[in-house]
């Protein structure tokens, strides 16, 4: 008896949903964290203008998305 249980057809919408699922967990914690260390390096500074929470952030968003482009790009 044969079951189409271990093609790669049938795992492939899973893998799939997988993949992007951990690339949008992977950019919330690298944003996440960025903001956080703004903050935190905001309130430690006692500056009136939060310019580490705008720039970390900043440039938390800019490896978030260094990282999806590079995974997106990966051969499977």
């Amino acid at each position: 008896m044969a079951t189409n249980q271990g093609t790669p057809s049938n795992q492939k919408p899973h893998n799939n949903y997988m993949r992007y699922s951990n690339m949008g967990f992977q950019m919330v914690v690298i944003i996440g964290l960025g903001v956080w260390g703004g903050i935190k390096l905001d309130q430690v500074t006692h500056l009136k203008f939060p310019v580490f929470t705008i720039v970390l952030s900043l440039l938390s968003v800019m490896i978030a998305i260094y990282f999806v482009v590079k995974d997106l790009l990966k051969k499977q």
